[in-house]
């Protein structure tokens, strides 16, 4: 008999939680009646009535196997996993979306290939019913930073017990949670699955998180943007040096506007130049470096239940 832990960020989703929870309980409970269960949800500061929701669950059903996580403001989505993930106990812990987009059946074929050996396994979406946009930057954000992973990426995934570990021994602050399931290296399985369209609520999601999600992972596991500023930087460099040349030539030729201007524009120029090349790098290592040694809690626990 194995525990396996089903963990849920919440977030401004009172209309889904006693649904999901339902649900989940049915599918779970009919196929495995030989493994025990618990169910995490953390609450990362919804401003709605899900907290309440959650409590009146536990509360009116009595089920001891509902943990309830409360974060003393909003963290992220980001924050709420790593926090469910910690509290979880189970042999295997399950990440789903609280907004019903995950169907909990797709929970049934995950922990058969789990029980078949596999240590990870991972669904992905076989398709997206959302608007062209973010399908378009969804699939442009995923093949630059997983190229190896389906198109669109993937939040829906089982961890065993020996990969649950490995993430939560990772300390730092910046994550994406997708890159560190793949680094671990451990064998994994891809299901592919329906994302059911949402009915109730409407996504927290807008272009700015998106973007600033984008930002955090991209820096997090990419060497790029240290690549791009110093070839920037190089290019501004050789740009400068090559003009500074037909400066040069123009002073021989009396055709600079006025005397020092030749030299004044070719430090310009140049130096210029080096002074980006450096500065952008400089920058990139001083954020990380000053982000991770103030040691902040990457999220803060109000109360449990």
């Amino acid at each position: 008999m194995a525990l396996i832990s089903v963990c849920f960020a919440v977030y401004q989703n009172e209309g889904s939680l006693v649904i999901l929870y339902n649900d989940i309980v049915k599918h779970l409970g009919n196929n495995f009646p030989g493994h025990d269960f618990e169910f995490i949800f953390v609450n990362d500061g919804s401003k709605d009535n899900s907290l309440a929701v959650l409590k009146d669950l536990k509360e009116r059903t009595g089920d001891k196997r509902i943990k309830i996580i409360s974060f003393s403001r909003n963290f992220g989505q980001m924050a709420a996993i790593l926090a469910g993930w910690k509290y979880a106990s189970g042999d295997a812990v399950i990440n789903m979306a609280a907004d019903l987009q995950d169907p909990p059946e797709q929970c049934i074929p995950m922990i058969k290939e789990w029980e078949a050996g596999n240590e990870i396994v991972i669904s992905y979406r076989k398709s997206h019913r959302t608007s062209g946009l973010n399908k378009i930057t969804s699939n442009i954000f995923y093949k630059m930073l997983l190229p190896e992973v389906p198109p669109g990426g993937f939040d829906f995934a089982l961890l065993g017990r020996k990969a649950m570990n490995v993430i939560n021994d990772l300390k730092e602050r910046n994550r994406f949670y997708q890159y560190d399931i793949l680094w671990t290296g451990f064998n994994l399985k891809f299901i592919p699955y329906e994302k059911i369209e949402r009915t109730i609520g409407k996504s927290q999601y807008n272009f700015i998180k998106r973007f600033g999600n984008f930002m955090v992972a991209f820096i997090s596991v990419s060497y790029f943007p240290l690549r791009a500023m110093t070839f920037l930087g190089f290019s501004f460099s050789i740009a400068g040096f090559l003009y500074s040349l037909s400066i040069l030539h123009a002073y021989f030729y009396q055709g600079t506007p006025f005397t020092g201007w030749a030299p004044i524009m070719i430090l310009l120029l140049i130096i210029g130049g080096l002074i980006m090349l450096m500065l952008g790098i400089l920058g990139e290592y001083i954020w990380r470096i000053y982000d991770e040694i103030k040691r902040r809690p990457v999220y803060i626990v109000d109360k449990e239940w």
